[in-house]
């Protein structure tokens, strides 16, 4: 999770003036109808309608509301609040949940979820990760999102290689309102919240926003956080028509807490021990540079035009412009010349080709997508059909900006600078169409094209240059057949192909796609408040890109194709009301994750290790929550998660282990609500109060790490001795959150 972010832009591009634009926009309807808050809602959900699901299509989902996420709404990033989903593990760098988080699903990385808000792709263009840490509070925006497992349906920017989650910002509200959220916690945690809704004004005009900002020092030493970020929306709506000019952004400034723990005893006595910025001065002492920092911006502005024509037939219009800029700053010691373009100079007759110095590493880009989709429906068929056109123009360079020995520098030179280019475009067709009252189907079918090309030298001083043109065919299809009104059973078969990343890209450029296809077989059950869900997967991969052991020169897994792999797994949840007030919400997934053949080079000799297990995946991953409503407006919840041993390599190495951990989360909210009367009305309409304590139990557990291994040829010359170790991320010991909200 080293800064490989890239989704960062130019700083001679200009802002969109979107609002001048939503005002031209809306004075061409004059209509004055009277406005129907039922649609309200179904025009907003239509901005997401083309890469989300419904409860009767044959893809394995998960979906979480508004409400859902407030309970736990404190200052920590969506990955955390997504914890206890199935088949989801979780972590976080600072190891609070707050600053530079991330998530896996069924032992897949961010690199292969794909993230669209509002059906914009959000995955950074280059490196496919994504980066929540740049959405500071972005949850406090969130109208709904969507969780698919496996491939899912065709969704917008890079392939789903696990799952993609769909978020749906804020929607159009029709009653004026305010808020103000405050939250105070551990490790001098502070969130301060404020938003507001003017309502619909003259029945089809609303502007709404939120201010945020977030700052915590991290339970690892010196990890802080302070992430400011905005959302604002100006919406045009009437029975038929939503527009939207959205623009929201974020800025992090956060020390860096990406290196982990190397140190053994360390680790098991001073866990929170950050060695970034640690440096010696000239009397031996360790010292720490107080600016080791990723300071990043990154701003978004979205269009959106909804139109409904009749009963039967709407679209969609979507356009994105992301712009972003940032660096990473790192105080090096005795850095040879060489690696920065730097002469040799002699300063009373000794040659000096080593310097102390502090550099930055900046990424600078630019991203531009169109989406236009269009929706047929009627009593047996739901027809979408539409495309998506993106493109990424990013710079990637580095500047010395203080060095013992300056040699020939000057000012602002750059002693690396490259250019990337990516463009993205892709045209899907899906239908559900509704053979009887037993049967459905289900058919999508994708094609992508991508091209991404290069030019100048990467931070190694290399010349980097690649030219790649990939199309991709990715069909996928399902049926569903309803047993009852309470039973219904659902097959689908999806292909998947994925581009290779710009890392991956620097070491090998003549790396392959991935391909999966993924096989989903699941039982839904519903009678009443009862709900039961059973999914088998079987996800079959060819060159899948797994981690080769080698780091590059800033800490990220260097990952290599692997031949063929697969995850088989079994996921289980329920919903299961005990009493009235009292309500089991359990869920577990059982897997087996291998790569059906290993090659490894160990001592200087090729080793042929046959069936392994692929990284980062646990065989059993299981959650629960008991939550407790004693009365109308107070819950009560107790978050208990089970993660099992897992490795950080692919060869099961003993020193990759990372052991099971088992953690608790007990979370409290109690609203106290108000009522006027014709002669007063209330300052707030409510104030809601909300607790959480994570890791109640104290539990000293590691989610996260790396692995690696080098060849030593240098201790025995003529021989080859292969060096391991690993990093581990240690993830906070009991702390809490703590929050009151006005509502008004």
């Amino acid at each position: 999770m080293k800064i490989l972010f890239s989704n960062l832009s130019k700083t001679k591009r200009r802002r969109l003036p979107f609002f001048i634009l939503l005002l031209s926009i809306c004075s061409t309807y004059g209509q004055e109808k009277q406005q129907d808050s039922t649609k309200v809602e179904k025009l907003d959900e239509v901005l997401v309608k083309a890469v989300r699901v419904d409860a009767k299509s044959p893809i394995t989902h998960s979906n979480v509301t508004k409400k859902q996420i407030a309970k736990r709404n404190l200052g920590q990033d969506i990955p955390i609040l997504l914890n206890f989903l199935p088949s989801v593990v979780t972590t976080t760098d600072a190891g609070a949940g707050v600053g530079y988080t991330g998530i896996r699903v069924r032992g897949v990385s961010s690199q292969s979820t794909n993230v669209t808000i509002n059906g914009i792709p959000y995955n950074d263009a280059e490196s496919l990760g994504t980066f929540w840490v740049n959405l500071g509070d972005f949850a406090s925006s969130v109208e709904s999102l969507q969780l698919q497992r496996g491939v899912g349906t065709s969704t917008n920017g890079s392939g789903a290689f696990g799952a993609s989650i769909n978020v749906l910002t804020d929607a159009v509200s029709t009653d004026a309102s305010g808020e103000i959220s405050n939250s105070f916690g551990s490790f001098n945690t502070r969130k301060h919240t404020v938003k507001f809704s003017t309502g619909l004004m003259n029945n089809h005009f609303e502007i709404a926003g939120r201010l945020s900002n977030i700052v915590s020092d991290g339970y690892i030493d010196r990890a802080s956080s302070d992430l400011k970020s905005y959302f604002l929306q100006g919406s045009y709506i009437d029975d038929n028509t939503l527009i939207k000019a959205i623009t929201f952004s974020g800025k992090e400034v956060t020390y860096q807490s990406w290196n982990g723990l190397e140190d053994l005893d360390k680790l098991e006595n001073d866990r929170t021990f950050n060695t970034a910025g640690m440096y010696e001065d000239d009397e031996g002492n360790i010292q720490f540079y107080d600016n080791e920092v990723d300071n990043y911006s990154q701003d978004h502005y979205q269009l959106h035009w909804n139109q409904r024509y009749n009963n039967n037939w709407s679209t969609t219009l979507g356009l994105n412009y992301t712009y972003g800029r940032g660096y990473f700053e790192q105080y090096k010691e005795d850095e040879d010349f060489a690696e920065y373009n730097l002469e040799e100079i002699t300063i009373g007759g000794e040659t000096i080709n080593t310097t102390d110095l502090i550099r930055r590493r900046w990424l600078d880009n630019d991203f531009y997508v169109f989406n236009a989709n269009a929706n047929y429906k009627d009593d047996n068929l739901n027809l979408i059909f539409g495309g998506s056109y993106s493109h990424y123009d990013g710079d990637h360079f580095g500047e010395v900006i203080w060095a013992e020995y300056a040699s020939q520098t000057e000012i602002r030179d750059r002693y690396y600078d490259g250019n990337s280019k990516k463009n993205d475009l892709s045209f899907f067709s899906k239908a559900n169409y509704r053979l009887n009252d037993k049967v459905s189907l289900y058919g999508d079918l994708q094609v992508r094209n991508v091209t991404y090309k290069t030019k100048g030298t990467t931070s190694d001083l290399v010349e980097f240059v690649v030219d790649k043109d990939f199309t991709f065919f990715n069909p996928k299809a399902g049926i569903t057949y309803d047993l009852n009104t309470d039973n219904s059973l659902y097959f689908s078969y999806a292909r998947a192909n994925r581009e290779p990343n710009r890392t991956e890209f620097e070491e090998n450029v003549n790396i392959k796609p991935e391909q999966l296809n993924d096989f989903e077989l699941g039982w839904r059950h519903r009678k009443g408040n009862f709900s039961f869900n059973a999914n088998v997967y079987y996800m079959l991969y060819n060159e899948q890109l797994v981690l080769s052991g080698r780091l590059d020169d800033v800490g990220n897994p260097i990952r290599i194709n692997s031949g063929e792999s697969y995850r088989l797994g079994l996921e289980l949840e329920a919903i299961i009301p005990v009493t009235p007030q009292l309500t089991f919400q359990p869920n577990m997934t059982i897997s087996s994750n291998k790569n059906k053949e290993t090659f490894r080079e160990f001592d200087g000799e090729l080793q042929n290790l046959g069936k392994t297990d692929i990284s980062f995946s646990p065989n059993l991953v299981a959650a629960n929550a008991i939550v407790f409503e004693p009365i109308e407006d107070l819950q009560m919840a107790l978050l208990s998660k089970y993660v099992g041993e897992q490795f950080m390599g692919n060869t099961e190495a003993k020193a990759s282990k990372l052991d099971s951990y088992f953690i608790n989360d007990f979370n409290v909210s109690y609203t106290l609500s108000f009522r006027g009367s014709e002669e007063s009305q209330p300052v707030f309409d409510s104030i809601v109060f909300t607790g959480l304590v994570n890791n109640i139990l104290n539990e000293k557990y590691i989610s996260n790490g790396y692995y690696y291994t080098y060849d030593d040829t240098w201790s025995n010359p003529g021989e080859v001795s292969t060096i391991e170790g690993a990093g581990f991320y240690p993830q906070a010991t009991t702390n809490f959150l703590v929050g009151v909200t006005l509502k008004f």
